[in-house]
């Protein structure tokens, strides 16, 4: 079975700690790995934590704070001292190019690859990336400067064959796509044989949504319903919650709130402020209302 892998690369905010690094992940599916916000030292994470640095194609970037995105230059480099030759596609605003360009000419020049900007409009929740397996959608947020979430959610997968029916019935080769895909199998002779009675429901299709710097907004809710795993920004405690407020960030109760009200199926919180130098309250505060809740550390591994 083909699995969501996360790895938690930074779990911190805009001040990194000896614990946690600034904010990045990667989710990976299918032997591809779609890299999830960029901050400085993401590079020596991938290394620390194993992540094969050959199968990233795909960087997307929540918003343009230098906690989310300070990383990539020291990344594109890098993948060129590898002699890549396949292209590196960003998915951000549109400003990051205007931002990163030039700096990718200068420290970056004679790259063996392109960097290909793919612009997203942070407004609006709509459909970013597309392959054989997975849709990327855009989730807004609300934050000082604009900022989206993301949503990875497979695509349906085919039934699955009951081989000892398709070979009863003698389905050919040929058919197997078809019977995959639900269609009813016709024999020689004209007789139907629904495709109930030779294959079995597919694989439920898994759904990660990730959603970085924001404050507390339930306008997100219709977006992430019911998804397998939702990772929600968690930087303050809510007894500093005048501060997230200002901030525009979120607090571990708040972000609890969200999943429950979400119906999702797991909680994972993150970015916490460099003011905490104890991590277990914010799993307390938020399993006080969402149960099924994990804290984001660096190097932590999570299935989906």
């Amino acid at each position: 079975m083909d699995k969501f892998h996360l790895q938690i690369l930074g779990s911190g905010s805009a001040l990194p700690t000896k614990f946690c690094n600034q904010p990045s992940q990667v989710l990976s599916l299918r032997e591809k790995s779609f890299m999830i916000d960029c901050g400085e030292g993401t590079q020596r994470q991938m290394r620390i934590s194993n992540v094969r640095i050959s199968r990233l194609n795909n960087v997307f970037v929540s918003h343009l704070h230098g906690d989310h995105c300070f990383g990539l230059i020291g990344l594109i480099s890098t993948l060129g001292m590898f002699n890549r030759t396949v292209d590196l596609y960003i998915h951000a605003h549109s400003d990051a190019e205007n931002i990163l360009a030039p700096l990718i000419a200068r420290f970056c020049e004679d790259l063996p690859y392109r960097v290909v900007f793919v612009p997203i409009n942070p407004l609006k929740h709509e459909l970013i990336y597309e392959d054989r397996s997975l849709e990327v959608y855009s989730i807004p947020l609300k934050h000082k400067m604009l900022t989206c979430g993301f949503l990875f959610s497979e695509k349906t997968k085919d039934r699955h064959i009951i081989r000892e029916k398709v070979d009863f019935y003698k389905v050919p080769v040929r058919e197997m796509q078809n019977i995959k895909k639900g269609l009813d199998f016709v024999t020689e002779n004209g007789d139907v044989i629904p495709n109930a009675c030779l294959t079995t429901a597919p694989t439920t299709p898994k759904r990660y949504a990730y959603c970085s710097d924001t404050v507390y907004t339930e306008s997100i809710i219709p977006y992430i319903e019911g998804v397998d795993c939702l990772f929600h920004e968690a930087t303050f405690l809510h007894a500093d919650l005048t501060r997230a407020k200002a901030t525009m960030h979120t607090t571990a109760l708040q972000a609890a709130t969200i999943a429950k009200k979400a119906n999702v199926k797991r909680l994972i919180i993150g970015h916490y402020s460099a003011r905490y130098e104890d991590l277990s309250p914010f799993l307390t505060e938020a399993q006080s209302v969402f149960d099924n809740t994990s804290l984001a550390m660096d190097g932590l591994a999570f299935e989906i």
